[in-house]
C-alpha cells in the first residue's frame, strides 16, 4: 500500500517528472496536493500502469485534488541548463502553481533544489511509495504523452506516438535516416556512435 503522507499534519504535495531520458520533446513535471481522505486502489508509479489506466486516472486526480500544476520545460532550455536542472525547474514551476502553498514537498528521486524555503524530502522510487508522488507521476506522464502524440503528426517518421521520444532502436534509425528536428535535444547523445555532431 502506498502512503498518503509523510507528515500527516502538514499540507504536503508530491512532485515528479517524466521524459528525462528522452531524445526529443520536453521534460514534464507535475505537483499535486491530495485531500486527507484520498484513497485509490489502482494508483501507483505511472511506469507500472497501462496507458489506459493512466488516462482514466488523470481526470479523477484532477477533480479530487486540492490543487495541481503541470509544467513542460522545452528543448532549448534543457540544452541551455542541462536535463537535471531542467527536471528540477519543471518541478519547482509546477509547485509554484499550487494554492494553497504546500508546507512540505515530497520529491521523487534523490535530487532537488530548495524551493521558497519549503522543507522537502527526496524519496528514491517515491512514486511507488507515496500516493501524491504517484499522482504527480501520472499527471506528468499523461501530459507529456499528449504533447508527443501531437508533435507526432508533424514528424510521423519518428513514431513519437509510440516511443514518446525515448531512445528506441526505431527512433535512432529515424534520426540516422532523416536527421534531427526542432524537437530533438541537441545536447544529448542522439546516436550511440555519435562523438560530435555539427548542428549549425
Amino acid at each position: 500500500m502506498l502512503e498518503l503522507k509523510l507528515h500527516p499534519n502538514l499540507v504536503e504535495c508530491g512532485t515528479d517528472e517524466a521524459g528525462r531520458g528522452c531524445l526529443a520533446g520536453p521534460v514534464t513535471a507535475a505537483a499535486i496536493i491530495l485531500p486527507d481522505d484520498f484513497s485509490n486502489a489502482i494508483l501507483n508509479d505511472s511506469k507500472q500502469l497501462s496507458e489506459a489506466k493512466r488516462k482514466s486516472l488523470r481526470p479523477l486526480l484532477e477533480d479530487c485534488s486540492i490543487a495541481y500544476g503541470v509544467t513542460h520545460i522545452f528543448m532549448e532550455e534543457i540544452d541551455n541548463i542541462n536535463i537535471l536542472n531542467a527536471s528540477i525547474l519543471a518541478m519547482q514551476r509546477s509547485i509554484e502553481q499550487l494554492d494553497p502553498i504546500p508546507e512540505h514537498i515530497l520529491v521523487d528521486g534523490n535530487r532537488f533544489k530548495s524551493y521558497q524555503d519549503i522543507p522537502h524530502t527526496c524519496i528514491i522510487k517515491g512514486d511507488g511509495k507515496y500516493l501524491p508522488i504517484a499522482a504527480a507521476s501520472v499527471l506528468a506522464k499523461t501530459y507529456r504523452d499528449d504533447f508527443m502524440e501531437k508533435i507526432h503528426e508533424e514528424f510521423p517518421m519518428y513514431n513519437w506516438k509510440k516511443n514518446k521520444g525515448y531512445p528506441t532502436a526505431e527512433h535512432r534509425d529515424a534520426i540516422r535516416t532523416y536527421g534531427i528536428t526542432k524537437y530533438h535535444r541537441k545536447s544529448f547523445r542522439l546516436l550511440p556512435e555519435q562523438l560530435t555532431l555539427d548542428f549549425k
